[in-house]
This record gives C-alpha cells, sequence and structure tokens, in this order.
C-alpha cells in the first residue's frame, strides 16, 4: 500500500504508507512549532485516508516558514533533527511548482530576532549560509528518492 500527495489530479508524491504516515506526524509537529497550517490534508476522496491533498497557498507558506525556522535556528540537535524533514518538504513544495527561496543569512527573521533555544556550548554548527546550502543540497538529493 502506499499514500498519494496531490495538487489536483497531479500526484506529487507516492511514498510507502509507512513513510508517508512518518511523513505527515512530522507535519504535525512543524505546525505546532510554526505556528502555521501546513496545508496538507484529505481533499476530494475524504473516504481514503491515504489521499493527501496539498493546498499550494497555505503549504508555500508553511514551507517558507520552516526554511527560515531551520537556517535561524543555532541549536545542532534541533537542526539534526529537523534537516531531513525540512529538506523532504522542500522537495514536495518544488513538485508543487512552489518556489522556495533559500534565504540569506538574518533575512526575513519572522521571530523577531529572538532565539529561542541556545547551544551549550557555544555556538557549533555552521553559518547560516552553510545550513541553507546543505538544506538545498539535501532537498535535491530527497527529491531523487520519492517516487510519484
Amino acid at each position: 500500500m502506499s499514500m498519494y500527495f496531490d495538487l489536483g489530479d497531479e500526484t506529487l508524491w507516492n511514498p510507502s504508507n509507512g513513510a508517508g504516515r512518518l511523513f505527515m506526524r512530522q507535519v504535525e509537529v512543524f505546525e505546532a512549532e510554526l505556528g502555521l497550517p501546513s496545508g496538507i490534508g484529505q481533499g476530494r476522496y475524504w473516504r481514503d485516508p491515504d489521499v493527501l491533498e496539498v493546498d499550494p497557498v497555505a503549504y508555500a507558506e508553511f514551507v517558507r516558514g520552516l526554511v527560515v525556522w531551520h537556517r535561524e535556528t543555532r541549536h545542532s540537535v534541533i537542526l539534526t533533527l529537523s534537516e531531513g524533514f525540512a529538506a523532504t518538504a522542500v522537495a514536495l513544495a518544488r513538485r508543487a511548482g512552489i518556489e522556495v527561496e533559500m534565504p540569506a543569512a538574518g533575512a526575513g527573521d519572522v521571530w523577531g530576532g529572538v532565539r529561542r533555544d541556545v547551544q551549550v556550548p557555544g555556538d557549533v554548527r555552521a553559518s547560516s549560509a552553510a545550513v541553507v546550502d546543505a538544506l538545498d543540497a539535501r532537498a535535491r538529493e530527497v527529491d531523487r528518492w520519492m517516487a510519484r
């Protein structure tokens, strides 16, 4: 069995049920963390839980917020935990035709410059630009693995 992530009549991604369920559970985590709806949910096939519709407007805002959040964190464990999800979310957005700009360091800080998590001891992670470059490369790699 598998799941379908659709935009209209186009299937953007057709993962196994296990991968699809794990992705959706992570979507819920990041919706709560970002305070943004993902735009992914039951659509015209509401009776089939394995078919999900992607609302491109809401999903674009969600993924752009996720990328900024990911870029702005300086906590190595948080970056490690979030990178795979963020890369998958970016790859799915690109398949939906959503432009996901990889922002420059310090641009568009939606969190008001307040650091919510601090790495102790010190900032052991690379610069914001390196974080964004790594995310972009990972998203391109993930896109090659995602079945349609």
